[in-house]
């Protein structure tokens, strides 16, 4: 790899059809020794992310008897990235990356130790819990954008979609193997254990990151210090179609169409009628569609926005045919390709973004990219709970698929204009085709016909 003073940022996709270069191996970024010691980091720290996830929410319950509580838990642990993202996106432009995820991953290491010091010693109070979820969420503000950040500065931009590919199959991994640990360690010995766990978790991603090279990393500008910083990066994103459209689409697929634990659960609870070991299966089988369209994601080395719309169209289409499903088991099979889907969408948006912003605003991009991404949730669980309430849980799971796949055929249509694209319908091979092609090239084909 290149240890000379680094590589700028791909170009701008300007169509739905650009592609960024293509890596055959569907686990070649991990040939760069920095990003292994950073996913194997990962690998780690994710499952006592996910067991602290599932243990909090149980001591919450466990103290209190309600779930509002342990709905303001959750609340709480967003609200700073709502409040801060844009902000810790400024710091991370400024700040070099390594050091700052030094901070941060300690920093969180530090909460789930002390919860778990609180929950062992049985003085835990739910006030306790309250102020470790907000505390790592505030972390959280310059942590998430940090690390986003920092892929590219690891593999560079021949790499940068495996790489966010295989971040993504870490996460659903571990989302496959934190709940079920921390289930049996919470029947077993305690939810303070599993805070524990998760707490030294943190040791891993803290030794890679030491034990990084620093002259293979790329060089990236830094943003200096001054005012109107944030102000600057709103005016980027608002100036670049491919990076405010993008952003846009996942709002509106995030907000509408990523309402699952409302949506499972009634599925399981209402419609059914098979209790909590139906939720669970519907929520692995995502789970396992999820790390499937991410380890795709990394096989296919490429970040077109035609895969983005096809993807988010596909995903909206398979929620409303989930809604109408008859039976429990077609239901549940179907959250296998809309999870697969749902992962298209975000590794294609989030490596497009990446590779569309110029090194020193990645930062605040990427913190209003995950400030809207991640800020959905507040946002649609209660209006998908206010339809699921007034009409039926078919009715909103269907309402947000239309919304989903509506917002990406527009977002699609303003996208081939800005674009000077036309559709273009055909046959290749003996196969329909159907694709955007520049709409000089199509007039041109026409005149020589």
């Amino acid at each position: 790899m290149s240890t000379g003073p680094g590589a700028d940022s791909a170009p701008a996709p300007t169509t739905l059809d650009t592609p960024v270069p293509r890596k055959s191996s569907m686990f070649s970024s991990l040939k760069v020794r920095n990003y292994r010691l950073f996913f194997v980091g990962q690998v780690v720290s994710n499952i006592g992310t996910w067991m602290q996830r599932i243990a909090q929410d149980w001591l919450v319950l466990s103290l209190t008897g309600s779930a509002t509580a342990v709905g303001v838990t959750t609340a709480l642990q967003f609200l700073p990235m709502l409040l801060f993202g844009l902000y810790g996106g400024v710091l991370v432009d400024r700040l070099p990356k390594r050091p700052a995820l030094l901070f941060t991953q300690s920093a969180m290491g530090a909460t789930g130790i002390a919860l778990a010091a609180l929950t062992l010693t049985g003085h835990v109070q739910v006030w306790h819990v309250y102020v470790a979820a907000f505390a790592v969420g505030l972390a959280t503000v310059v942590d998430n954008p940090a690390r986003q950040t920092f892929v590219s500065e690891m593999v560079g931009p021949d790499q940068l979609q495996n790489a966010v590919s295989l971040n993504s199959a870490n996460f659903q991994s571990a989302r496959l193997v934190g709940p079920a640990v921390a289930g049996v360690m919470i029947t077993g010995v305690g939810t303070g254990w599993a805070f524990l766990f998760n707490g030294l978790s943190f040791v891993a991603p803290l030794v890679g990151l030491m034990m990084m090279r620093a002259r293979e990393l790329y060089a990236v500008e830094r943003a200096p210090r001054g005012k109107g910083q944030l102000r600057e990066g709103l005016q980027y994103v608002a100036g670049r179609p491919e990076l405010i459209w993008t952003i846009v689409l996942v709002g509106f697929v995030s907000t509408f169409g990523f309402n699952f634990p409302v949506y499972l659960s009634a599925f399981a609870d209402d419609v059914f009628h098979a209790g909590a070991g139906s939720y669970s299966l519907f929520n692995t089988l995502m789970a396992v569609g999820s790390l499937a369209g991410a380890l795709l994601a990394a096989r296919r080395g490429t970040a077109r926005m035609r895969v983005l719309v096809v993807g988010a169209v596909a995903f909206g289409t398979l929620e409303i045919v989930a809604a109408t499903a008859p039976s429990l088991w077609l239901f549940a099979l179907l959250m296998v390709p809309i999870g697969m889907c749902g992962m298209t969408v975000n590794v294609t948006a989030n490596s497009s973004v990446q590779m569309s912003t110029d090194p020193a605003m990645r930062g605040r991009v990427m913190a209003l990219y995950m400030m809207i991404f991640m800020g959905g949730a507040p946002v649609g669980a209660p209006i998908a709970g206010w339809i699921t309430d007034a009409y039926g849980v078919r009715a909103g799971l269907a309402a947000g698929g239309a919304i989903a796949a509506a917002a990406a055929v527009t977002v699609g249509l303003v996208l081939a204009r800005v674009g000077n694209l036309r559709l273009s319908v055909g046959w290749n091979r003996g196969h329909p085709q159907v694709r955007f092609v520049p709409r000089e090239a199509r007039e041109e084909l026409a005149a020589a016909a």
